[in-house]
């Protein structure tokens, strides 16, 4: 009986250790606070995603690849965009033992609605949250992301928006 009630201690201390992350994952914001907190917010077509940098996470060791994707703007619910125009949106992977959908990631020939906040220096945006983007109203012509600096996957036609 001891040893029972070891072992249910030591799996009950491993289950709340292993699901304490799920407790400070953040909320994915509310539509009206990812319109209120972004800059852009827009139906986009992805017409590249290139790799632009690899760099060693300091806590896992893992290589995470950098991207740079540039958005076709089809129509715009908020900001100074106008249709047609293009912007380029950045992010980064994360370590593959991260709980939660913490990156945004866009894929060549979707079309989808997202939220974007422009970086500093205003060259380039960011997705505004970790639900910044909805489900693609087009899916991607592509679905596999380069993963070599200098690299990068591009539609094969651009449509006129």
């Amino acid at each position: 009986m001891r040893h029972a009630l070891k072992t249910l201690s030591l799996f009950l201390a491993f289950l709340f250790s292993a699901t304490a992350p799920l407790l400070a994952l953040p909320a994915p914001m509310d539509d009206a606070e990812l319109m209120e907190k972004s800059d852009l917010v827009a139906l986009v077509r992805v017409l590249s995603v290139g790799c632009t940098s690899v760099t060693k996470d300091e806590q896992s060791g893992e290589e995470l690849l950098g991207y740079l994707a540039t958005l076709q703007v089809l129509e715009v619910k908020k900001g100074d965009v106008k249709p047609g125009n293009e912007v380029m949106v950045i992010w980064r992977a994360i370590p593959t033992g991260i709980i939660g959908p913490w990156v945004v990631y866009y894929y060549p020939g979707e079309e989808v609605w997202t939220h974007l906040t422009k970086r500093s220096g205003g060259v380039t945006y960011a997705s505004t949250w970790w639900n910044a983007r909805g489900e693609p109203v087009k899916p991607a012509q592509i679905t596999k992301l380069p993963t070599k600096v200098d690299e990068s996957v591009t539609i094969t036609s651009k449509p006129a928006p």
